[in-house]
């Protein structure tokens, strides 16, 4: 099977540390939103987008894949947690720290947060370009559920805030 991109897991994992470094050295300005995540496009060709996103306190985004994009993200500053689906052993969490990140083969389903006090700042990046995301629940008895599809070409396009 072929992969849907010409870049692999590899190649944006790398491509986030080169624009996270960037970003740490002050050359891509970070605006902080209390109401929505902040996010910014650095990168858009036909190949892969990379995206700035800031992220306050309780910002979250909802359980999600990102359809046939693979994917990355290193975080700049701060920490942000990623909730992970694993088949077999349902949701599982993981704190990802400043100059730390993850990728996101196909299928991975995912919500990414900022429980802390301080704004978490990421870089992400696609390939191919996001066009569509899924969004799923867990359902009482353990089950992954699609619970919609839409088209988008930003990253974790609906903002949401954890209920404290």
């Amino acid at each position: 099977m072929r992969a849907p991109t010409p870049l692999s897991l590899h190649d944006l994992t790398a491509l986030t540390r080169t624009y996270a470094a960037e970003v740490a050295a002050g050359q891509h300005p970070v605006q902080e939103d209390p109401l929505h995540r902040w996010s910014r496009r650095l990168v858009a060709d036909d190949v892969v987008d990379v995206w700035l996103i800031s992220w306050t306190t309780d910002q979250i985004a909802e359980l999600h894949d990102h359809a046939g994009s693979l994917g990355a993200l290193t975080v700049v500053r701060g920490e942000l947690v990623e909730q992970r689906w694993v088949a077999g052993r349902g949701l599982r969490s993981r704190t990802l720290h400043s100059g730390r990140g993850a990728s996101f083969p196909l299928g991975h389903v995912h919500d990414v947060a900022n429980t802390r006090a301080e704004t978490a700042v990421s870089v992400h990046a696609y390939s191919p370009p996001l066009t569509a995301m899924s969004y799923y629940d867990v359902s009482p008895a353990g089950i992954l559920r699609r619970t919609r599809t839409e088209l988008t070409n930003e990253p974790e396009k609906a903002p949401e805030t954890l209920s404290v």
